[in-house]
């Protein structure tokens, strides 16, 4: 299936909160490219590095090294590249399906984040040109698939593709058209849909016309300890107060709860955080909400560079008292709550939805 791009040139991007471009740095094959090239065109005055590749740009992503300019990075710096292999992976929690990846990185810095572990930590955004050979891809590998044979947690009916494992989607979105193509596409897809979790409110996507196959995922959790842990994001109470918006422009919406974090006082707080949502969204939404509780899992690696940078956060996210260490499949030393405990701390708040917000069903909780 062919997909139509979006090759408008742009207007340079305004100066934001999140990004203020000053050097992208690209590959060649990527600047070749026309989504490359509107990209580069929205930044005309940004300094342009040429690299080989966007996984090996030690400046960009020397780990811990740049643990002193963090923010500055994710601010000033885009890296514009070629998404080489393309895979859409089983899942079965979220989605069924983990998309080939349109960019990684973000220009948000939530000290929970395991993206960054894997180029680097700072990692800003990282935006892949070659979106005609996603889009295509997808489009098969749907077609593929034929039509779901049975409901199960991701959805009833249809086939569900992660396309934001990666990134935030609705921060993509204000650096090229690739979510834009992707939304489209999964319009003309009656058997599957488009899923992507999101701390950023981008109402740009209100006019686009997703006619229900494109599910947006608002991540929440209490206000008090996000102020604390999801750097540079949108306030919760921004996100609530998005949510029957993008309903009425024709978005599926859920809820992430997550991650959800143990400290004194935590279920008080998701109390308030549910009758929040109940009072703020409407019966439409309402009736079609659902909702995802992932308890937090955090990392040493990434504990050690936060004491660094933020270690204020640390005092709720590393709790060995409350936690148990696990290897990861890729070598990394993962912690998680208790054996047991976790189980416990799941059905309190799996409970106490039940009770808050009844319409809400929960797709699943881990």
């Amino acid at each position: 299936m062919d997909t139509q791009l979006s090759l408008d040139a742009p207007a340079p991007a305004p100066r934001s909160r999140l990004l203020d471009v000053r050097r992208i740095y690209v590959e060649p094959e990527a600047a070749a490219l026309p989504r490359g090239q509107q990209v580069l065109a929205r930044w005309p005055d940004a300094e342009l590095v040429e690299v080989a590749s966007h996984w090996d740009i030690p400046e960009l992503h020397g780990d811990e090294a740049n643990v002193d300019r963090w923010v500055r990075i994710k601010t000033e710096a885009l890296v514009l590249g070629v998404k080489k292999s393309l895979t859409a992976r089983p899942n079965g929690r979220s989605s069924d399906f983990i998309a080939p990846s349109t960019a990684n990185g973000c220009a948000m810095a939530c000290a929970y984040c395991y993206v960054p572990r894997r180029k680097g930590y700072s990692n800003p955004i990282t935006v892949f040109a070659n979106i005609d050979r996603i889009t295509g891809y997808l489009a098969r590998h749907v077609a593929r698939q034929g039509s779901k044979p049975e409901p199960n947690q991701c959805d009833p009916q249809a086939w569900v593709y992660d396309i934001g494992e990666n990134s935030d989607c609705s921060v993509d979105a204000t650096v090229s058209d690739n979510v834009r193509d992707l939304v489209d596409l999964f319009r003309g897809l009656p058997t599957a849909k488009a899923s992507f979790a999101t701390k950023h409110v981008n109402r740009d996507l209100l006019g686009w016309d997703p006619q229900g196959r494109t599910r947006i995922r608002f991540s929440l959790m209490p206000d008090r300890v996000s102020r604390l842990v999801d750097v540079r994001t949108d306030r919760v109470a921004e996100r609530i107060a998005a949510i029957d918006d993008f309903v009425e422009a024709g978005y599926e919406v859920h809820l992430n709860l997550s991650p959800v974090i143990v400290h004194d006082g935590w279920l008080e707080d998701w109390a308030e955080l549910l009758e929040q949502v109940a009072d703020g969204t409407s019966a439409r939404t309402k009736a079609q909400l659902a909702a995802e509780v992932i308890m937090l899992t955090h990392n040493e690696a990434l504990h050690d560079v936060n004491l660094r940078w933020h270690p204020k956060a640390e005092q709720v996210l590393w709790r060995p008292e409350l936690q148990q260490g696990k290897r990861s499949q890729t070598g990394g030393w993962n912690v998680r709550y208790r054996t047991g405990a976790k189980g416990r701390y799941v059905a309190q708040l799996t409970d106490l939805l039940t009770e808050r917000l009844p319409s809400c069903r929960v797709r699943y909780a881990f």
